[in-house]
């Protein structure tokens, strides 16, 4: 509940910053697992499609609903999958491959031991992160047409994917009305599209991990996603250690690299989510290291020792708010 009311006190703060005289059809709704609002301009209309599409992908995608395509295919090791849920499976091992470690979609056992799933947290001993760390195993999914098989105990979680993925629906759904501007938050995943009706940019607020109702900086820009991971989102303590949501899939267990927060921006959602995760995983110097090996995003990273990284492409759009005192860093391809 109370990542959901700052969730939703970061949107009504992105409203504000996005707001102007012409009016804007809004809702908020609660979908995949956190609040979701909508504020769209030129259609009255669009929202209940989008909140339905929110709604529908809700129910293939999850790994905890029994009706699910996920749940069904981690309970039987092999089922037949919808397209949306196959696509976003094919996507996910695709990147994995690519991302080399720092994601993985069989991450499911993994969050699962460690009470993310069903809130009984605890801290595993060696011998069960051993074995949970043999468990995630991307080369474990095979995709034979439409039908997934799971091998050696590999159960997926597309999580980090999932709203991403709501996303680029949602920019098809939008292109296809008379929609003509909207900000949409996805529980942490911004889809902007089109323009505001001044023709100024939107502002998306970069929250502070300290206090996530408020912003240490700000993000202008036009039409793309923005999506953010970061640490503070969930977490438990055990003596006196902090341990977060976000896992390392090479050792199973919770990333302790230093980093609090990472804000990836791209035209493509689901890499915007995917990559969000991962360089999170990778820590400041191997996201700008694979940064400068690829394209298609921009980031902002955020480490615990007050040094704010963020990328050429958006480093200009930055502005850091009052009362923060960064060290901020440009990388360059």
């Amino acid at each position: 509940m109370k990542r959901s009311f700052c969730i939703l006190l970061s949107f009504i703060f992105l409203c504000l910053l996005t707001a102007c005289g012409n009016s804007a059809d809004e809702r908020s709704f609660e979908a995949m697992d956190t609040v979701m609002s909508l504020k769209v301009w030129g259609d009255d209309s669009v929202c209940e499609t989008l909140e339905d599409r929110a709604c529908a992908l809700d129910g293939i995608l999850s790994s905890t609903d029994p009706d699910s395509d996920i749940f069904r295919l981690n309970k039987s090791g092999s089922a037949a999958l919808c397209d949306d849920a196959l696509n976003l499976v094919s996507r996910s091992l695709a990147l994995s491959a690519q991302l080399k470690g720092a994601f993985d979609p069989t991450i499911y056992p993994a969050v699962l031991e460690w009470g993310f799933i069903d809130g009984n947290y605890h801290v595993p001993d060696n011998e069960s992160l051993a074995g949970l760390v043999s468990l995630i195993d991307s080369s474990a999914v095979q995709v034979d047409g439409n039908t997934v098989t799971l091998k050696t105990g590999a159960k997926l979680d597309l999580g980090a994917a999932a709203k991403g993925y709501l996303a680029d629906q949602c920019r098809t759904i939008l292109s296809e009305s008379n929609a003509s501007g909207a900000v949409l938050n996805l529980g942490g995943t911004i889809l902007l599209y089109g323009e505001k009706p001044d023709g100024t940019p939107f502002k998306v607020g970069v929250a502070d991990p300290d206090n996530p109702a408020g912003y240490f900086g700000y993000l202008s820009c036009f039409e793309g996603v923005a999506a953010t991971s970061g640490g503070y989102e969930r977490y438990f303590e055990q003596n006196g250690t902090r341990y977060i949501h976000i896992l390392d899939p090479t050792a199973a267990k919770p990333v302790d690299n230093g980093t609090l927060s990472v804000t990836v921006y791209s035209n493509d959602g689901t890499l915007a989510d995917i990559l969000s995760t991962a360089l999170f995983v990778m820590g400041a110097d191997k996201a700008a290291t694979y940064y400068q090996a690829h394209d298609g995003f921009e980031f902002i990273l955020l480490t615990d020792d007050h040094t704010l990284y963020i990328t050429e492409g958006i480093y200009d759009d930055f502005t850091l708010a009052d009362g923060y005192a960064l060290d901020i860093n440009k990388l360059s391809k």
